[in-house]
């Protein structure tokens, strides 16, 4: 640009030159202060050009820089949403696998439950203060449907503690300190049973 600003002011000196040569001294100076006032206003026209284009190319920049910067925006997002969507789908995948485990755990404690109602007369229910109240039946053969009970529930120390037992057993101490040796809990479960029907027959 500047050199073609140069090559137009250069080219409107020997204009001038050549004018100034072929013709007389008053008109070559009114044709000198002419030509200067035209290379000037081509000058000051090409110099408001030259910053015009400069404006729009510095615009131009700015615009692509933003439109970059969006892109990078939006391929961070994308990338994120994915990684959302991802996890979500994991996520899912776990819990869709629990849930069956879940079930299926639900179904054999059922007909673990009632197993035990059925052919040993227990039916376990969880009253309050977490406790779980177990309720023989089948144990008196004048009355089958008579309920025998005791609670029991985890203390502090994560140990077995029975208590509430109706009719009253006096072994239940010994029990509840062999539970909490062994483990047994189906051996427990037996030990309570026949205490509570030696109590029939005494």
């Amino acid at each position: 640009m500047v050199e073609d600003e140069l090559a137009l002011f250069d080219k409107s000196i020997n204009e001038f030159w050549n004018k100034f040569k072929s013709t007389d001294t008053s008109c070559q100076m009114a044709g000198l202060r002419d030509t200067y006032k035209d290379s000037i206003k081509a000058f000051a026209e090409i110099s408001r050009q030259n910053k015009l284009i400069q404006e729009k190319k510095d615009n131009l920049l700015k615009l692509i820089a933003e439109v970059k910067g969006k892109k990078q925006e939006l391929e961070v997002l994308t990338a994120n949403i994915q990684d959302l969507k991802e996890e979500y789908s994991r996520k899912k995948e776990t819990i869709s696998t629990a849930n069956k485990a879940n079930a299926e755990r639900l179904k054999r404690l059922q007909k673990s439950a009632d197993l035990y109602k059925d052919r040993l007369g227990l039916e376990i229910r969880k009253i309050y203060g977490e406790k779980l109240q177990f309720i023989f039946t089948n144990i008196d053969p004048k009355n089958p449907e008579s309920p025998f009970m005791f609670s029991l529930h985890l203390n502090e120390a994560r140990d077995y503690e029975v208590s509430d037992s109706a009719p009253h057993l006096e072994g239940l101490a010994e029990f509840q300190e062999n539970v909490r040796k062994t483990n047994n809990f189906s051996a427990f479960l037996a030990n309570v049973r026949k205490a509570f029907t030696a109590t029939v027959y005494n």
